[in-house]
């Protein structure tokens, strides 16, 4: 098995070689011409998007800048995605996002690790292990989706949570580690924030 084909069955490789690194630097290039387009060139942003991720939905808006170990090539959105500025996709093996998800700004998608022990980590051995993320989430700002994880759809993770393990559908779960809070309910068909409620005939 080539280290390249190690990436993906999730168990240790080295990410320095010479066929990752080279087809990585082209990938990171792409990304850096996406992060210099100017805000009015929206067309041209759909179109570089479509080349550098491995699959992405029709009314997909990403803010610049977005970073990505391998330039997106390794991610799977749906459509009607939203990511705010700062978006990080550590995608160094798959990460699938579903339908309508909205990321706020400075969320980190990982699925790289590395080994506890030092002597591998000397080596610079790393493993990866896909993220999914269902539909119709809001991930809050800052974050964190560690490796191997799946969260379920219609599912609101917290600001600055770290998500370690999976997190089921239909619920709000915040903190560090992140935890399930509560189920997302009739309540939040009433109030959008606290105690302010949603003013139905005028939306």
């Amino acid at each position: 098995m080539t280290e390249k084909e190690k990436m993906h069955a999730k168990t240790l490789y080295l990410p320095g070689d010479e066929e990752i690194m080279k087809e990585q630097l082209l990938r990171l290039d792409k990304l850096y011409e996406f992060n210099q387009t100017r805000p009015i060139e929206q067309e041209k942003r759909q179109e570089m998007m479509k080349e550098m991720f491995a699959e992405i939905g029709e009314n997909c808006y990403i803010e610049p800048p977005l970073h990505s170990n391998h330039g997106c090539h390794h991610v799977h959105f749906g459509k009607n995605i939203y990511a705010n500025f700062n978006l990080t996709l550590v995608d160094d093996t798959h990460i699938y996002v579903g339908d309508n998800t909205m990321f706020a700004p400075n969320v980190v998608v990982a699925t790289a690790g590395h080994p506890i022990d030092a002597e591998l980590r000397y080596k610079t051995y790393q493993y990866n292990m896909p993220v999914t993320i269902g539909k119709n989430c809001w991930i809050g700002a800052g974050a964190l989706i560690m490796p191997g994880v799946t969260i379920g759809d219609n599912t609101v993770i917290g600001a600055g949570s770290v998500v370690t393990k999976d997190i089921p559908s239909n619920v709000v779960a915040v903190g560090n580690p992140c935890k399930v809070m509560r189920e997302v309910g009739e309540h939040d068909k009433k109030y959008f924030f606290k105690d302010l409620e949603i003013d139905y005939d005028n939306l």
